[in-house]
């Protein structure tokens, strides 16, 4: 009797027991300060990537593409010559296709200058995209873009900090990190092999993103 007392004192406990156990809720909160000093002294740099000799070369690739094709191109329109083809059907279908006939050598003309002007036209793109220097004025409203060009020299200009829109987050950022400029085509880019001299700043500046809103 005993025994079966303590059984059933054993089945009630564990009936009794909760299947889960309630923990109390803990909510974690970034100590980040939220309040940071942008109003800065002096011109502060913000981001580097000191690279000439890469896009000195990259430009005399693409120099050199373009002459390559755009000779192709004079080449396949002046050189190129209407001569009569074999028709039968013993020749082969490559040597049926006359060269020289104005739709075939209009076409390879358009194409060779088509694939060299491209090639330039997205290495100096590239290029004038490609910031070297990220600077904050003083008073932390403007903020200078010096940027890489084809012939080596460097190119400056300023915008109001309100104008510029950061897309991603420096922190998720692999290769390269993309900035919009209120009325410029395409995106600034800042390459992450780069250094951010200032990263606080930076996140609290040029790196925020901002929504503009648009004309009605």
């Amino acid at each position: 009797m005993i025994g079966m007392f303590r059984i059933q004192q054993f089945v009630q406990n564990v009936v009794k027991r909760p299947t889960f156990a309630i923990f109390p809720r803990v909510r974690n909160f970034t100590e980040k300060p939220l309040d940071v000093n942008t109003n800065v002294v002096k011109d502060v740099i913000l981001f580097k990537y000191d690279n000439p000799r890469f896009f000195k070369i990259i430009n005399i690739f693409a120099g050199c593409q373009f002459l390559f094709w755009s000779y192709l191109s004079v080449f396949a329109y002046t050189r190129l010559r209407d001569a009569p083809v074999d028709h039968s059907q013993e020749t082969t279908w490559w040597r049926k296709i006359n060269l020289g006939e104005n739709k075939y050598r209009n076409a390879l003309t358009l194409i060779s200058f088509i694939i060299g002007y491209g090639i330039l036209s997205v290495t100096w793109m590239f290029t004038l995209r490609s910031v070297r220097y990220l600077v904050l004025h003083q008073g932390g409203q403007n903020l200078s873009f010096v940027t890489y060009t084809p012939l080596g020299k460097n190119r400056i200009f300023t915008v109001s900090l309100k104008n510029v829109n950061c897309k991603e987050s420096r922190s998720v950022a692999t290769s390269q990190l993309p900035i919009k400029v209120k009325g410029h085509y395409l995106h600034y880019i800042l390459d992450m092999r780069g250094e951010f001299k200032n990263p606080t700043l930076f996140d609290h500046t040029a790196g925020l993103r901002r929504k503009w809103r648009t004309a009605a």
